[in-house]
C-alpha cells in the first residue's frame, strides 16, 4: 500500500520555516534555490508548493501583519513550521483563487501531517476567524511602504535614497512574476525563424527590445516544449543579463576570461556571439554550479576551458598570457532579480551591503591585473543598489592609474557616476548594472 501523498502546504510550511526570519535560533537561513530542488520527484510535480513558497516570501510581512491579531501569542521558535502554515493558510485566502473553505480545510490538515494535532484547532480557528474578518484586516495594514509591499524597511529605504523617481516602480516590479525569457543561438537560426517555429508549435511569444538575440514567452513552458531545445537551438536567460556579451564584443582570436562563470549563460552567449574566440576561461569557486556550465556547453555544442578556483587564487598563481577581455558578474545581493528570488528580501540584511561591495572592489581589483594593456573589462552585477555598482567602479576608477573608463552610451537604463543602471521591467527584463572599462596602452600602474 503506497504513502499517502504529501499535503503542498505541510511541504511549503516545512521549506519556508528554514527560509523566513520565523525562527530566532536560525541564524543560517537557507533559500529556496537550496531547499526546493532537494525535494522528491513526487513533492517536486506539485507545482502549488513553489507557488505557496514564491508567494509567501513576497508578501512576507504583509501575511505576517494580517496574521497578527488573529494570534492570542506568538508562535515558539520550535514551531517555526506551524507559523509559515498560518501565513500560507493567509495567502491562498487573500491572494490566490482557491475557494477559502478548500484552503483553510487543506491548510488545517497539513498541520496534522506535521504532526501538530494539537494546532489543528488552533489554525482552524484562526483561518476561519479571518475569512470573517478580511475586510478589515485588510483595512488595519499600516499605511507604509514597507508593508504595503512587503520589503524590509532597510531596503525601501536604500532604494528611496538612491533612485527617489524610480523606488515606486521598482517596488512594485518587485512584487510580479519575472516572464520567461530566451536566448536564441545565432550560430543555430535568427531570432524571426525561432519566433515562427514558436508560433508553429503554439507558443505565443515576442522579441526583447535591446538585444536581437532575446524573446519574451506570453506564458512560461517547461523547456522540453521549446523546439530544440536539446539541439541547443535556445537557452533561458534574462534579456539584461543577454547584454553582456554584446557590452564586451570579443573579436576573434582574443582571449577572455569569464571571472565568475557559473552557471555559465553568459559565458555560452560570448561564444555564440563569437564563435572565432581564441581561447574562452570560464573559472568559478562553485564546483557543484561548475557542472551546470559544462552542461550548458555540451548541450550548446561549445568549447570552454573550465577552471575551479577562487579569482583570488587564479589570479596569484597565473602564469600566462594576460586577458583581451574579461568579464566580471560579481556576487552581489541580488535585489534586480527580487521578482524571480522573491526569499532574497528576508535572506539579504542591510550590513550584507557593505560587505559585498569590499568583496566586489578586491575582485575587480584582481580582473583587472590580468588584464592586458588596452584590454576591456565589463563589471555587471544583477544590483540595484549603487553601493555595489556605480560607487564600486568609480572608487575604483579613482584609484587605479591606469584604468579608464569606456563609457557605454545605450538606449536602454540610466547613465549613472560610472557604468548604466537597469531595473526591472514589468513583463521585461530585470533589474541590471554595467560598467566597461579598459587598460590603458602602457603596461605598469
Amino acid at each position: 500500500m503506497s504513502a499517502p501523498r504529501k499535503n503542498a502546504r505541510a511541504i511549503a510550511a516545512t521549506v519556508l520555516a528554514q527560509v523566513l526570519p520565523l525562527d530566532r535560533k536560525n541564524s543560517h537561513p537557507k533559500s529556496l534555490a537550496e531547499l526546493l530542488p532537494q525535494l522528491s520527484d513526487a513533492e517536486k510535480d506539485q507545482g502549488l508548493v513553489q507557488e505557496l513558497c514564491f508567494g509567501v516570501c513576497r508578501w512576507f510581512t504583509r501575511l505576517d501583519k494580517l496574521a497578527a491579531p488573529l494570534l492570542r501569542q506568538p508562535f515558539k521558535d520550535r514551531d517555526a513550521d506551524l507559523h509559515a502554515l498560518l501565513l500560507i493558510g493567509l495567502y491562498q485566502m487573500f491572494y490566490l483563487r482557491i475557494p477559502d473553505h478548500a484552503a483553510i480545510a487543506e491548510t488545517v490538515e497539513a498541520a496534522r501531517q506535521l504532526k501538530k494535532e494539537w494546532a489543528v484547532k488552533v489554525i482552524n480557528g484562526m483561518l476561519r476567524t479571518a475569512q470573517r474578518e478580511k475586510p478589515n484586516l485588510e483595512q488595519s495594514l499600516p499605511d507604509s511602504a514597507a508593508i504595503q509591499t512587503a520589503h524590509p524597511q532597510w531596503l525601501v529605504d536604500a532604494l528611496a535614497a538612491a533612485w527617489p523617481n524610480q523606488v515606486s516602480a521598482v517596488l512594485k516590479a518587485n512584487n510580479e512574476a519575472g516572464p520567461m525569457c530566451l536566448r536564441v543561438n545565432r550560430l543555430r537560426c535568427e531570432r524571426d525563424d525561432y519566433l515562427r517555429l514558436l508560433k508553429q508549435a503554439g507558443i505565443d511569444a515576442r522579441a526583447g527590445t535591446l538585444c536581437n538575440s532575446a524573446i519574451y514567452l506570453d506564458a512560461a513552458v517547461a523547456v522540453p516544449q521549446l523546439p530544440h531545445f536539446a539541439d541547443g537551438w535556445v537557452s533561458v536567460q534574462d534579456e539584461a543579463a543577454q547584454l553582456s556579451a554584446f557590452l564586451l564584443n570579443p573579436q576573434p582570436g582574443e582571449r577572455v576570461l569569464d571571472a565568475c562563470a557559473a552557471p555559465g549563460g553568459k559565458t555560452c552567449h560570448l561564444l555564440e556571439q563569437q564563435p572565432d574566440i581564441g581561447e574562452l576561461i570560464a573559472l568559478d569557486a562553485d564546483a557543484k554550479r561548475l557542472q551546470r556550465v559544462e552542461q550548458n556547453l555540451a548541450r550548446l555544442q561549445l568549447t570552454a576551458t573550465v577552471v575551479h578556483a577562487t579569482l583570488e587564487d587564479y589570479a596569484t598563481h597565473y602564469q600566462g598570457e594576460k586577458f583581451d577581455r574579461i568579464l566580471l558578474d560579481a556576487p552581489c545581493s541580488a535585489t534586480g532579480v527580487i521578482r524571480r528570488h522573491p526569499d532574497i528580501k528576508w535572506l539579504r540584511k542591510r550590513s550584507d551591503i557593505s560587505k559585498l561591495a569590499a568583496t566586489q572592489q578586491r575582485l575587480l581589483e584582481m580582473a583587472f591585473g590580468l588584464l592586458k594593456p588596452g584590454g576591456t573589462l565589463l563589471y555587471a552585477t544583477c544590483s540595484v543598489l549603487p553601493q555595489e555598482n556605480s560607487r564600486v567602479v568609480h572608487g575604483f576608477l579613482k584609484q587605479q592609474k591606469s584604468a579608464v573608463e569606456d563609457v557605454i552610451v545605450a538606449p536602454w537604463g540610466e547613465a549613472v557616476e560610472s557604468g548604466r543602471q537597469l531595473f526591472p521591467q514589468p513583463k521585461a527584463h530585470d533589474g541590471f548594472y554595467y560598467a566597461r572599462v579598459k587598460r590603458s596602452g602602457e603596461a605598469g600602474n
